[in-house]
């Protein structure tokens, strides 16, 4: 193993002497010499911050659980889907329905029972953030949105505390660790946000679900390296991991100088008004093209009973439109709409309907529709989710 870097100190000092219990329990890692006692007693005084208890979180709570850290706390305001049992390992059948920050901490116990777990039931916000960061030594991130990357970045630069950070799509995951006191962060990488619609988040384009495993895995490792001073933390390092190729690249980040929070003259100094604004749930063009051009799935069901005249277009994955469907629906996925391919073979005869999963997609294709001169375009807000569950409780949702 390689040796403690000396310009990234242990983060944490060693607590007391562990008991017979303790040394029989985490003997696997006593026996380490980089480990050894000394670096046990430090996860054992170490507070560390899950922030999710979903794909990524799942993971990282089992196995710092499992290697003895002292206290975790878990930010989690969300309900155990049957739709998590996929990937979030942590939760089971008899969970669904129940808190998830609650059934995590039952598993913990159970996994180990001399850990302090904490539990905050709230949705992160720029109200609580910097409150409940303060009260941890190292903050691991399992979100999935990017405002919440942005605000947890954003806390730990202010707040001078490392950010073990993960990243899931599909088949591909990344992880580094931000850590501004030693290195760039979460916005050295990712200065601004991507354009509303840009990058689907899991629910909408899937994720396999071992891939939580792996790049949780790597998340653990590396708020482990932090903790004890052991190894080089990926500090100024980008994991990008292919699981199709099976392939691990290490690709090198840099601190930006003229980075607005960490750089040498930093522009913001406190956290912003408003995340989600920041990032942005739709585009601009969408804002304006679904204003006054919205329907409710309770409205396009009193359009079909009436037998009116419409070209309802979907315009998800062919993957999704063969989970679940709403009648009469044409697919006609996001992709050509954005390259304008099927522009030219929409009808020109009767007014047109768009619809995806909860209503993103649509509107983005809306505008694009509205620009080329379908006026009278509309599309249906909460897509097939919000069909399934107030018009046809029969259609599974995913």
């Amino acid at each position: 193993m390689t040796s403690q870097r000396d310009s990234i100190p242990a983060l944490v000092s060693p607590g007391p002497a562990l008991t017979v219990d303790e040394v029989r329990r985490y003997s696997r890692h006593l026996i380490i010499p980089d480990v050894a006692m000394a670096g046990q007693q430090r996860l054992m005084n170490a507070k560390v911050l899950c922030v999710g208890a979903g794909g990524l979180g799942s993971p990282v709570l089992m196995y710092l659980a499992a290697a003895g850290i002292g206290t975790l706390g878990i930010v989690e305001f969300d309900t155990v889907d049957e739709s998590n049992l996929q990937r979030q390992i942590i939760h089971g059948q008899s969970d669904i329905g129940k808190s998830k920050a609650k059934s995590a901490k039952e598993k913990i116990s159970e996994i180990n029972p001399y850990v302090n777990v904490i539990t905050h039931e709230v949705r992160l916000d720029v109200t609580n953030v910097k409150d409940i960061f303060a009260q941890y030594d190292i903050i691991v991130d399992g979100t999935d949105n990017f405002a919440t990357r942005y605000l947890v970045n954003d806390a730990c630069v202010l707040l001078k505390k490392p950010y073990v950070w993960g990243s899931i799509y599909r088949f591909d995951g990344q992880a580094s660790v931000f850590w501004a006191e030693y290195g760039p962060c979460y916005r050295c990488l990712y200065p601004e946000p991507p354009p509303p619609g840009m990058v689907p988040s899991c629910a909408e384009g899937g994720v396999l679900g071992v891939l939580c495993a792996t790049i949780g895995s790597i998340q653990t490792t590396e708020a482990i390296k932090v903790i004890t001073g052991v190894g080089e933390p990926m500090v100024g390092s980008l994991m990008v991991y292919d699981a199709l190729e099976m392939s691990f690249r290490k690709v090198k980040i840099r601190k930006d100088p003229n980075c607005p929070l960490c750089g040498d003259n930093p522009t913001q100094t406190e956290l912003l008004p408003d995340y989600e604004a920041f990032c942005g749930t739709l585009s601009d063009a969408a804002e304006v093209a679904v204003k006054d051009s919205t329907i409710s799935v309770t409205e396009l069901k009193s359009k079909m009973d009436s037998k009116e005249d419409f070209y309802l277009i979907d315009v998800r994955e062919p993957s999704e439109f063969e989970i679940v469907r709403i009648p009469g629906s044409h697919l006609l996925p996001k992709q050509g709409f954005l390259d304008g391919t099927v522009l030219a073979d929409l009808p020109q005869d009767k007014p047109i309907i768009l619809h995806c999963k909860s209503g993103v997609r649509s509107a983005e294709c809306l505008a694009i529709l509205k620009g080329a001169g379908f006026s009278g375009a509309t599309h249906v807000s909460g897509g097939v989710i919000a069909w399934a569950k107030q018009i046809d409780t029969s259609l599974p949702v995913y």
